[in-house]
């Protein structure tokens, strides 16, 4: 679901990271107001296991692959408005150190990922947890772990299906006198049908048990975490299981690598004929690679050099807050 450069058009990019901004305003704000400062290293963790999930790509028949994103379960611990944020600056590292997902096309991927996901995530859970009658504070019953796979099921396809119609109109919209498409050349038909078979289905499985697994292990070692954590729970802050499950799931990332094919509108612009580079960023660890390593070695490093920045860019973040922001 990465979007890379040259396959939307600038014009296209420049409107959906101006819909973007008013959301990342909006999240920002609201985390002033309402996240504490001792509280905002938790957003570098969510940050950390969202890099980390989108990681570990999932093999497709048809060649094709995809991943869990994780923003749903960033919205349930700590909102949706952290999510937002969270999931922003793990895009933001992986675009510019890794080359996944373009520069030019930051701002679509944020509308996706880290806005339509986390925030149709999060209030399909409310609605879905207040009609199963389990939207109580405290820690996570059987139904609101129901509500949050349906949440996450419902985040990572509408993004998914955001995605697709932002590839599906290029071809319609930007295209030479010849009617050659000047970026995707991919209309809707394919577009739609081809990004969502995927995340109907494998990709969206994955999603569901990426954000149940993670946040009942969450609600169970670490309570005090949780955006909706009962008054008794509130001083369980104990993020030391959190830490050794995030390096966990650091050394399994080699398993991204069974995966050899590439997702669903994120090939090479040499792949299709008919287009043309017009913008490159040269990354330093291109595709998670590193000079002289071998691959699963430089995606572990990979791994760790994301969750250590995701962390202290919200410490730093945390450190220049003032002592008085309230809940």
């Amino acid at each position: 679901m990465h979007i890379p450069d040259n396959y939307l058009s600038p014009s296209t990019c420049a409107v959906v990271a101006a819909a973007t901004v008013p959301v990342w305003t909006y999240s920002i704000r609201r985390i002033k107001a309402e996240i504490p400062k001792e509280k905002m290293t938790f957003l570098g963790v969510g940050a950390a296991f969202s890099f980390v999930a989108m990681m570990f790509n999932i093999p497709m028949p048809g060649g094709t692959t995809g991943h869990a994103v994780g923003g749903t379960l960033i919205a349930l611990l700590l909102g949706p408005e952290a999510a937002c944020i969270a999931v922003t600056i793990a895009l933001l590292i992986q675009a510019l150190l890794f080359g996944d997902g373009g520069i030019l096309a930051f701002g679509a991927n944020c509308f996706n990922m880290a806005f339509i996901l986390p925030y149709v995530g999060y209030y399909a859970y409310k609605m879905i947890a207040r009609i199963l009658h389990a939207d109580r504070l405290g820690a996570a019953s059987r139904g609101k772990l129901v509500a949050a796979g349906i949440g996450s099921y419902l985040g990572i396809n509408a993004a998914a299906l955001a995605a697709a119609i932002e590839f599906g109109i290029q071809p319609a919209l930007f295209h030479n006198v010849a009617g050659v498409p000047l970026y995707c050349p991919y209309g809707l038909s394919i577009s739609i049908p081809a990004m969502m078979l995927g995340h109907l289905t494998i990709f969206g499985a994955a999603e569901v048990i990426f954000t149940v697994a993670l946040y009942a292990f969450i609600s169970k070692t670490s309570p005090g975490m949780l955006r909706d954590a009962a008054p008794a729970d509130t001083a369980k802050k104990n993020s030391f299981p959190v830490f050794i499950l995030l390096a966990i799931l650091i050394a399994a990332t080699p398993l991204g690598l069974i995966a050899s094919g590439t997702a669903w509108g994120e090939w090479e612009i040499s792949e299709i004929p008919t287009m043309t580079e017009s913008f490159s960023w040269a990354s330093l660890f291109p595709d998670y690679s590193m000079n002289g390593l071998p691959d699963f070695v430089a995606y572990i490093l990979s791994a760790i050099i994301g969750v250590l920045l995701s962390i202290i860019i919200f410490r730093f973040i945390s450190a220049k807050m003032k002592r008085t922001t309230k809940f």
